[in-house]
């Protein structure tokens, strides 16, 4: 279970044994570790149900297993050790996090296919919200050419453990996109970051997030479909 201290909103229709959950308000970063770290557990021990979570953070950076100091500029928010894959990321009120719990002994354990279908997902809902995005080969995360430069939209990073992972996206709908600047978000200097609201494209989290749900039987579908990408042992990525 969550943390009696998440305030959760009306819960969207649970859908092929996947709970989803919405937290109202500004969720702690290291109490959402917490909660979602026990649940993950919980769901590897067969004593809970898989689940999508939905929340926004207050503003916050993390850290993840590949993160290098040098690309720390500005510590104007707090730091957190993430435990995910991947480097530097801001996460602050106006962009939508999803953290997943969903076991990959059911699902498929290959962790390069569970990206790729969790980018495919994203890059749909965005599509149903009028926003093109896309993957890049060799960049993980979530692009858009829509304001006329490439810029990232979105992030991935996860974790799995013993098959249920862990972590998950952000997508910016509407954040301080300044709030970037004290950090190279994922290690790539090179590309701005851009949100809905930045290309003329707002949305509400709400809109965001029944986008999302609608979207998620093909994503369960295409998870079940993608077979085999030979990445078995990958345990920890992105």
């Amino acid at each position: 279970m969550l943390a009696a201290d998440h305030p959760v909103a009306t819960p969207l229709a649970p859908h092929d044994g996947v709970e989803w959950r919405v937290s109202a308000g500004l969720t702690d970063y290291d109490a959402a570790l917490q909660a979602m770290t026990e649940r993950a557990a919980m769901v590897g021990a067969g004593t809970a149900e898989e689940l999508v979570w939905l929340l926004e953070h207050p503003p916050l950076y993390t850290a993840g297993t590949s993160a290098d100091p040098a690309e720390l500029i500005d510590r104007r928010f707090p730091v957190h050790t993430a435990g995910r894959g991947g480097r530097y990321t801001y996460h602050g009120p106006g962009q939508r996090v999803g953290y997943l719990m969903l076991d990959l002994t059911r699902r498929g354990r290959d962790v390069r296919c569970f990206v790729h279908q969790l980018e495919a997902w994203l890059i749909a809902t965005l599509g149903d919200l009028g926003i093109h995005a896309y993957a890049v080969d060799g960049r993980v995360g979530i692009w858009t050419a829509d304001g006329g430069t490439e810029a990232k939209i979105g992030a991935i990073g996860v974790r799995v453990r013993r098959w249920v992972t862990m972590h998950g996206f952000s997508i910016n709908l509407s954040p301080d996109l300044s709030h970037f600047g004290g950090i190279v978000p994922c290690g790539l200097p090179e590309f701005p970051v851009t949100s809905a609201a930045a290309l003329g494209r707002p949305v509400t989290p709400a809109d965001f997030d029944a986008a999302l749900h609608a979207r998620f039987p093909e994503f369960c579908d295409r998870l079940a479909a993608s077979g085999r990408c030979g990445v078995e042992h990958a345990q920890d990525a992105l």
